[in-house]
């Protein structure tokens, strides 16, 4: 059996032991900084060294034969570093180059659209300032009726079917428009205003079912009323069989002959050319099939007859 003081003598020598192998460690670890310290300071000045020799030293020399050499003895593992490299550089530059290209491609693209938009709308603009033109020469032309003024105008919508007659137009009663104004274009007769606001109005064709002109055949004197007819033709109604109408006939407004009879459409005002004109054995008058001049189903711009005398007052 032990005596009781041997435990703590055990204690003692333990702790001594291990206080004696810590301080060891620490005093090696302390001796590794110190030289992890000094080798660095070699290697620095070592570095030092050889840079100042390498810039101070002549084109020959021991050490640039030693630099020589290294770089001979180096440049195998140069090369094949370069030969392992070079794929995966290859493949960057290649997927580098991709993505660059469907930029410049997405740019391109927008580019074009942007060009084809402006393109677009020069043209539009170049067909309705043609057209204007058109009209300005029209006004000034020996079949411009007198006692009017032109309202020009932009057509802003077009029939939406076939059985739809009617243009809306960007100009209204702030302009002197109103109901039954007539509208040309530069070629012959459109229509008139049978709606109006304050900066639109809707015209109503003359190709429209319900519509009728008053009409006169330019040279035979011959009138009639100019209708709806098959297609988008026109048909010069009321004419007696023993009339005479003959095919290129031109057809204009017949206007007002009588004060009593006002007419909508001032006279002289182109409607279109005669296409084949001759009697039927089932009508009651002759059958005269006229080629409007104004191209209906493609208007840029129209003008509006403004009359610039009030009517005269009936007896």
């Amino acid at each position: 059996m032990a005596p009781p003081n041997r435990t703590a003598r055990v204690a003692v020598l333990g702790s001594s032991v291990q206080r004696s192998r810590s301080s060891k460690h620490a005093a090696g670890r302390a001796r590794s900084a110190v030289v992890r310290r000094l080798v660095l300071a070699l290697l620095v000045l070592g570095a030092l060294a050889l840079l100042t020799i390498s810039f101070r030293s002549p084109t020959s020399g021991a050490l640039h034969n030693v630099q020589g050499t290294g770089a001979s003895i180096l440049r195998p593992f140069q090369v094949a570093a370069e030969r392992v490299a070079r794929p995966f550089r290859d493949a960057y530059g290649y997927v580098a180059g991709l993505a660059d290209a469907k930029s410049e491609n997405a740019k391109l693209k927008r580019e074009v659209r942007e060009l084809r938009a402006q393109s677009t709308q020069n043209l539009a603009a170049a067909n309705l300032a043609a057209s204007l033109q058109k009209l300005m020469n029209y006004e000034t032309g020996p079949t411009y009726p007198k006692d009017y003024r032109a309202v020009n105008t932009s057509v802003i919508s077009f029939p939406s079917g076939p059985f739809a007659q009617q243009i809306a137009i960007a100009a209204g009663s702030d302009s002197g428009i109103g109901i039954n104004t007539p509208v040309v274009s530069a070629d012959g007769l459109v229509g008139r205003v049978t709606n109006v606001s304050h900066t639109t109005a809707v015209v109503t064709l003359i190709t429209d079912p319900d519509s009728a002109v008053a009409a006169q055949d330019l040279t035979t004197g011959v009138s009639g009323l100019i209708a709806h007819g098959p297609g988008s033709t026109l048909i010069l109604d009321q004419v007696s069989k023993e009339k005479l109408v003959q095919k290129g006939d031109v057809i204009v407004t017949k206007g007002t002959r009588d004060r009593r009879y006002p007419d909508l459409y001032p006279y002289g005002i182109p409607i279109g050319r005669v296409l084949s004109a001759g009697p039927s054995d089932i009508a009651s008058f002759l059958t005269v099939q006229v080629a409007p001049y104004a191209s209906l189903d493609s208007l840029d711009s129209v003008a509006a007859l403004v009359a610039t005398k009030r009517a005269s007052k009936l007896p």
